[in-house]
């Protein structure tokens, strides 16, 4: 079974290979290990999704790579300060999304390229957590389940561009107590998201009912109530067999998941809380 693809270009030299490297850290991807011998070195540079795609019958622009990004513009103003001549211009296509055609370094072609943004006047998140700090709380219950989940959450925000320093992981017993250790990190001040961890899989008793209404009720009211926003990794399951399902195995990895949800979260927020003062600031200048 495939484990992994990985694609190789090589740099012509030692300076074009730091060069490389220095543009693909600024881009946002996460750095693997590195290696180096007496005959070279390499890097690799991990992207959150991949995929190798087939096409047949349609016309598409001869690449080496193709990168799908969040914010276009902003990519290809760092290419240009790089080297003005490394990117091309940006061009709309038949499917909806905008792309440019970038070549960093000799015989290497680059695309990139984003989905149209929505209608004017709606605003959306980035996927893009440098300068986030964020705050993790996992439950130990059921530990097999959720420490499936804090790892996916982790790689999220590591892949989004957060530092390991601006992530706190605080463990609470279980479930029930993820509310209380969530609001105390909300009120500390130190965090732009929580992110909440755990699992309650259902048994013989009422006791899942209970437990699961007091869990919600308790993460939304800390989020409404310090105006951080908290997103939802607590698994709800009818069996073991779900539950690992959806800790990474057949349904995806909710705690990634959550993570991303609050990187997008944070990111919002910061843009909608920018636009209420400059509205404010305006009706400032227009009243004097």
């Amino acid at each position: 079974m495939i484990k992994g693809i990985t694609t190789i270009r090589h740099a012509g030299s030692a300076k074009e290979f730091k060069a490389l490297s220095k543009l693909f850290d600024a881009i946002g991807f996460e750095r693997g290990t590195p290696w180096k011998t007496a005959r070279g070195q390499g890097v690799p540079f991990k992207a959150p999704l991949g995929q190798i795609e087939f096409v047949e019958g349609l016309e598409t622009v001869h690449s080496d790579l193709w990168i799908e990004v969040t914010d276009l513009d902003s990519i290809r103003e760092l290419l240009i300060k790089e080297n003005d001549k490394a990117a091309g211009e940006i061009q709309q296509t038949a499917w909806d999304s905008r792309f440019f055609l970038a070549v960093p370094a000799k015989g290497l072609k680059v695309l990139f390229w984003q989905k149209n943004r929505p209608a004017q006047g709606a605003v959306e998140g980035d996927l893009n957590a440098r300068g986030m700090r964020f705050g993790v709380v996992v439950s130990r219950w059921n530990s097999f389940i959720t420490e499936r989940l804090l790892q996916g959450a982790l790689d999220a925000l590591r892949r989004s561009g957060c530092r390991e320093e601006d992530i706190t992981i605080a463990r609470v017993p279980g479930a029930f107590e993820i509310p209380s250790q969530a609001r105390t990190l909300a009120q500390s001040g130190k965090h732009d998201a929580i992110v909440t961890l755990g699992c309650l899989i259902r048994g013989e008793t009422t006791h899942y009912e209970h437990i699961s209404t007091e869990v919600t009720r308790g993460i939304g009211q800390s989020a409404q109530e310090t105006g951080i926003p908290h997103t939802y990794g607590v698994l709800t399951c009818e069996s073991l067999e779900q539950a690992l399902d959806r800790a990474g195995l057949k349904a995806g990895n909710k705690g990634f998941e959550a993570a991303i949800s609050a990187v997008e979260m944070v990111s919002l927020q910061r843009k909608t809380r920018g636009r209420g003062k400059k509205k404010s600031m305006s009706k400032k200048k227009k009243a004097r």
